[in-house]
């Protein structure tokens, strides 16, 4: 009797661990869970699927965020934008049609281009002389990440670059993110730190702009003279929108919301991962962060 038990335990437990499906288009349900057979980089703990690496946090709906043991302050690279872009709008809301203030480009603008390139940050070309419109320029933060439009709106925003960290570290204590100092506006310096749960404090914020979540949805965007530039979100195509992040020291970062489907409800499930992957290749980074996502996503119960 105790052989047959013991037989339909390790029945029941293959069963459990070979269950799931791929990820597909729309809303995920709580069937379409990843199960790793073997070693992996995913734990699972109280039904969430947590990365073995970096960190991630994630909130279903209306619910209670959760977060991965660990949690410690580390590098986010481009996540750095999601405050300065909820900055930006705090202070210039946009609505409906509207496209916000405008901007000329000034010849130190455009020449730190090439300076920044220089150093390998991300940058969206730009010329002295062009007119940018508010719209146009958080297109450029947050779809190709330009880090001297981050430099741009901070000047914009608080009139120098100094001061406008310094309103990201207060707004980031006004929200309770006790483990993130802002150190640049665009998360170049590995000296901006937080943690994936801070991190979720902020995005939560920022995805209450309507048009924070439009642009953050677009697989792409053409500006007048950097032309046509497509989103880094590896996700993008399959429901996931948000901003990603990454470099060696931070790893693959993605902040992100996507619906999935729990219990027969549609939900908006909001989630960021932190330091995935390792190097220094942007698209290996970034699919990792995604990966990561996606198994945070579809474990839910």
């Amino acid at each position: 009797m105790l052989l047959v038990a013991a037989l339909i335990l390790a029945l029941a437990y293959a069963a459990s661990a070979t269950a799931g499906g791929p990820v597909g288009g729309g809303a995920r349900t709580s069937t379409d869970h990843h199960r790793a057979s073997g070693p992996g980089p995913h734990q699972a703990r109280a039904g969430v699927t947590w990365p073995l690496r970096g960190q991630a946090a994630l909130v279903l709906g209306t619910g209670r965020p959760t977060a991965s043991p660990h949690q410690q302050a580390a590098p986010i690279a481009s996540l750095a934008k999601v405050m300065t872009a909820y900055l930006t709008l705090a202070r210039y809301p946009l609505s409906g049609p509207q496209d916000g203030f405008t901007i000329t480009v000034t010849p130190t603008e455009a020449q730190a281009v090439a300076e920044d390139r220089a150093e390998g940050q991300s940058v969206v070309a730009v010329a002295a002389g062009e007119r940018l419109t508010e719209r146009q320029l958080l297109e450029a933060l947050l779809i190709p990440s330009g880090n001297n439009i981050a430099d741009i709106l901070a000047d914009v925003v608080a009139g120098s670059e100094t001061r406008f960290v310094a309103e990201m570290n207060a707004e980031a204590r006004a929200l309770g993110m006790n483990h993130t100092v802002y150190t640049d506006p665009s998360g170049f310096e590995a000296s901006t730190v937080s943690t994936a749960a801070d991190q979720l404090r902020v995005f939560q914020q920022a995805v209450r702009s309507s048009r924070f979540r439009q642009i953050v949805s677009m697989a792409g965007v053409t500006l007048p003279v950097a032309g046509t530039l497509t989103n880094f979100d590896p996700l993008i195509s399959q429901g996931y929108a948000g901003k990603t992040g990454s470099d060696s020291a931070a790893g693959g970062c993605l902040a992100f919301f996507t619906d999935v489907t729990v219990g027969g409800r549609r939900q908006t499930a909001v989630g960021v991962v932190l330091g995935q992957g390792q190097g220094s290749d942007t698209q290996a980074l970034l699919a990792a962060a995604g990966q990561a996502a996606e198994w945070l996503v579809d474990s839910q119960p």
